[in-house]
């Protein structure tokens, strides 16, 4: 306890000087996290908070890297990209806090699931304060987590204020321990400033969930003795409060305890105190010894994605007829052959099959442990996905549809997406996206949402048309170890056939197919519009045009489009999205910029009406555009 302490009051004196950038001061907490710390094995994870620092020392994490990342230098955890303690480390079997702060708890789900599924006898402790709890991600990390009985210590730091709002405006339950009731699992209220207390409980609680795994929710009572972080002070906090805490600090407190008990001497203590302050000095020696990081910008653009090196697999000769569903469904099941890893979640996936019976048959085969029903709470299976990734393993998402997405939106744009470019942690999750109108499904199942996610740096986007395509790219997005959003088209499921090959294979993202080849006009689409265009030529064959269908929106095949621009002259950019802040608006405008001086008429976009998708067939007929596609291709020709 006394290492973090000494580190954080050097740390205040370099915040003043302008040597660190901000800092968020566990002074007074010390004794939760080197209890909890130490309650655990080494090779279990910890999910720790801001506060914590204690959690990183008693893992021996060496100081002058803890300084360099502080300080933003290469031998910190994120190269200069992140600050304080916005990182994780597989080393240590840390896995530090996002901003957002409720996501980490459903991490921590997916880490001890991954535990769980191996028959491992290893839990997982994740904190978070009193103001976390009232995030929806909070009670759905525990909902998961007792559904599926896993292997969670659940720490709440109970400090009194979450940030300046006091715990009487953040809930209204006498003690936050009383919600462990209602999700039905153990719960403890435990004093947070008294070590022995600490590190007793929560080792005899952490041998109990080993050989029983189960989730078990702990109430630690503290105090918060600086501002929420040093620039926002504490003049909101009554004197005498203060003063109270103040006495019952926990290094203070056992300090004298071990001195009464003979067991410490003002001489050791003395020696602890030069050594460790000695230790502080050395290291943020090393730390500003360390060259400042010179930016580069390959450097930047190539850490956004994990790199992976395509394996292609080859189409073998026997093939079947096919709807698209029946492609996606046997993409499905030959990734969850060839991957023993592999985990699938969604809601009503198992027993059912899912709403479009896309998983039907796959838990007689693999099993309800790889085969998941999840509980309804998009946020936190999302997030339990990224830790069964941290922790070895494969997740697949199914969304019931595309609109839902917005409910599991945090933990994609923020966690999935930035993850590997924050710390080199792998996201290797696939959220497969049922999405599209035409169908009469109304304004909250008929959303196309992909351009919510091509403009997120880290994530892929995926969306075929065809279902040679759809089963090829699936199978590729479970090999790629980056984050996959793959969207599917409901309108396409039992319209469209195709003959497609029985066996494994997979085609490489980043590349457009050219359906059909013309030279007066470029048609450049995806998903159901790649249909209108073909459909529409086939009604005008005296059209002579490339078709261009780009399966893959995030990598984006430029090299083709371009090319087809070059010869062509026009080109026509069809989305079912509405137009405004849709990808097509993207391509024309890169169209214009890089091929400006090849074109005979500007760079012409079709979407649909800028309103939410209706229900009835008229309006939904009115809402696409295919009914204005042969005209505007026919405007763009006489232009």
């Amino acid at each position: 306890m006394l290492k973090p302490r000494l580190i954080e009051e050097k740390m205040l004196i370099l915040l003043r000087q302008g040597k660190i950038s901000k800092w968020f001061s566990g002074i007074g907490q010390e004794a939760i996290s080197i209890g909890v710390t130490l309650a655990m094995d080494k090779d279990e994870y910890i999910l720790p908070m801001h506060r914590n620092l204690g959690v990183f020392t008693a893992r021996e994490i060496p100081l002058y890297r803890l300084f360099s990342q502080w300080q933003g230098k290469a031998n910190g955890f994120t190269k200069g990209r992140d600050r304080s303690f916005h990182f994780g480390t597989q080393e240590f079997r840390i896995v530090g806090m996002i901003s957002h702060l409720g996501p980490q708890l459903g991490v921590a789900d997916g880490i001890a699931l991954a535990h769980k599924l191996r028959k491992e006898k290893k839990l997982t402790a994740v904190f978070t304060g009193e103001g976390g709890t009232s995030e929806g991600d909070f009670h759905e990390a525990l909902n998961i987590a007792s559904v599926w009985d896993l292997p969670v210590l659940f720490c709440i730091e109970n400090n009194g204020y979450g940030l300046s709002t006091p715990t009487k405006e953040q809930y209204n339950c006498k003690d936050l321990m009383d919600r462990g009731a209602g999700y039905g699992m153990d719960a403890y209220k435990i004093d947070g400033n008294n070590i022995l207390e600490v590190y007793n409980r929560v080792s005899e609680i952490a041998e109990s969930v080993r050989k029983n795994p189960r989730p078990v929710l702990l109430e630690f009572i503290t105090f918060r003795m600086r501002g929420h972080e040093e620039a926002s002070g504490t003049k909101y906090v009554p004197q005498e409060l203060m003063d109270e805490w103040a006495s019952k600090d926990p290094i203070l407190n056992f300090r004298n305890y071990l001195m009464e008990e003979k067991i410490l001497s003002e001489e050791q203590e003395k020696q602890f105190t030069e050594d460790i302050k000695a230790e502080i000095d050395h290291n943020l020696q090393l730390a500003y010894e360390e060259d400042n990081i010179i930016a580069s910008e390959s450097t930047e653009l190539n850490d956004v994605y994990k790199p992976y090196e395509y394996e292609h697999f080859e189409e073998n000769s026997e093939k079947e007829e096919v709807r698209f569903i029946d492609a996606i469904s046997a993409g499905l099941r030959q990734s969850m052959q060839r991957h023993n890893d592999l985990v699938l979640m969604g809601q009503d996936i198992a027993d059912y099959g899912g709403v479009f019976k896309i998983t039907d048959g796959f838990l007689e085969e693999f099993g309800k442990e790889r085969v998941r029903n999840t509980p309804i709470c998009e946020s936190g299976v999302v997030a339990a996905a990224m830790g069964l990734s941290i922790n070895g393993m494969k997740a697949m998402v199914e969304m019931q549809f595309a609109d839902f997405v917005s409910s599991g939106f945090n933990p994609i744009a923020n966690y999935l997406a930035k993850v590997h470019y924050r710390w080199g942690q792998q996201a290797d999750v696939v959220v497969r996206m049922p999405c599209g109108a035409g169908v009469g499904a109304g304004p909250f199942h008929s959303q196309t949402n992909e351009a919510w996610f091509t403009k997120i740096p880290g994530l892929k986007v995926i969306y075929p048309a065809f279902p040679l395509d759809a089963k090829g790219l699936l199978n590729t997005s479970f090999n790629d170890p980056n984050p996959v959003l793959f969207f599917e088209h409901k309108a396409l499921y039992r319209s469209v056939r195709q003959e497609v090959p029985t066996g494994y294979y997979t085609i490489p993202f980043g590349k457009a197919a050219l359906i059909q080849e013309g030279e007066e006009i470029t048609i450049i689409s995806y998903g159901a519009g790649a249909h209108w265009a073909l459909d529409t030529l086939k009604e005008n064959q005296a059209i002579k045009a490339d078709l261009l269908d780009l399966r893959t929106l995030q990598p984006l095949d430029y090299d083709s489009i371009y090319k087809s621009v070059k010869k062509t002259g026009k080109v026509l950019v069809i989305t079912e999205d509405t137009t405004f802040g849709s990808i097509a608006s993207d391509i024309a405008a890169s169209i214009s910029e890089n091929c400006f001086e090849f074109l005979d008429a500007p760079v012409m976009r079709l979407g649909s009406m800028e309103t939410p998708v209706p229900f009835t067939k008229a309006l939904e007929d009115q809402y696409l555009p295919k009914h204005s596609l042969a005209g505007k291709i026919q405007e763009l020709l006489d232009y």
